[in-house]
């Protein structure tokens, strides 16, 4: 008797052990992104401070033109320090909230899981290193439409299986729409979609919705769509567009995010 209550025992406190390790982790995952934030929102301030400091200096020139002399070459000077300056902190910006966007690494348990439903299906692909799932658009909806395939609406299901258990219930999901370049041709689906933009924000809504539907806590989930401007490859000539943009995109965030 004795064996089996500190078997029990053992179990549980092993039990607590990784709980709280992947606790820790997500911990680390939010502050890790709360951190990212507060300084996007610093260089955010500075960039504004900086644009103001070069309309000013732009004015001063316009006000010193035909002159010439040390103080017009300190002039130029100065803006193009700024124009570089602003030049940099929008790339660095822009940088940083895309890894805000991707996640980071997750954790074994539930990494695993997500690798073996990628093996299963010919329509997503899973990286580890992004927490990111990746569905192709192409089998998910058929062109110009936002319906979700029944194929595709089984695959999203069984995402939704691993992200409701114990490994995966403590993270958020981003559903982020992508198209190729081809502009929307029919008149009667450009007055659901006008633009490429909508049809990817149509089309993660509608993934978004299947997931709700499977017991995803709505207050879990948010969406993008950004068109055909985030291409993963580039889009064929005479406007056939690329297979390879046309993709619906779900990232597995720390709570938060």
């Amino acid at each position: 008797m004795r064996t089996i209550k500190f078997s029990a025992f053992t179990i549980f406190i092993f039990t607590i052990f990784i709980m709280g390790g992947c606790t820790d982790e997500l911990k680390d995952m939010k502050v890790q992104n709360d951190i990212q934030r507060n300084r996007i929102n610093e260089l955010t301030s500075e960039l504004k401070a900086n644009e103001l400091k070069m309309d000013k200096l732009q004015r001063e020139l316009d006000a010193t033109k035909g002159l010439s002399g040390i103080e017009l070459d300190v002039l130029n000077q100065k803006i193009a320090a700024l124009e570089k300056d602003i030049a940099d902190k929008k790339a660095l910006i822009g940088s940083m909230q895309g890894q805000l966007l991707y996640g980071t690494e997750l954790p074994v348990e539930l990494s695993t899981l997500l690798e073996d439903f990628a093996k299963d299906s010919d329509m997503v692909t899973f990286d580890s290193t992004r927490g990111l799932v990746k569905f192709k658009s192409d089998l998910l909806f058929q062109p110009g439409s936002d319906v979700v395939a029944p194929q595709a609406i089984n695959a999203v299901k069984a995402l939704c299986g691993i992200l409701n258990g114990d490994e995966g219930k403590n993270f958020d999901v981003i559903v982020a729409g992508h198209t190729d370049d081809v502009r929307i041709g029919k008149a009667e689906t450009r007055i659901k979609h006008p633009t490429n933009w909508h049809l990817s924000a149509h089309r993660a809504i509608a993934v978004l919705d299947v997931m709700a539907r499977n017991a995803i806590d709505s207050n879990r989930m948010s969406v993008r769509g950004f068109g055909e401007f985030r291409p993963l490859e580039a889009n064929e000539p005479n406007k056939k567009g690329n297979s390879a943009n046309r993709r619906v995109e779900i990232y597995i965030v720390a709570k938060g995010t």
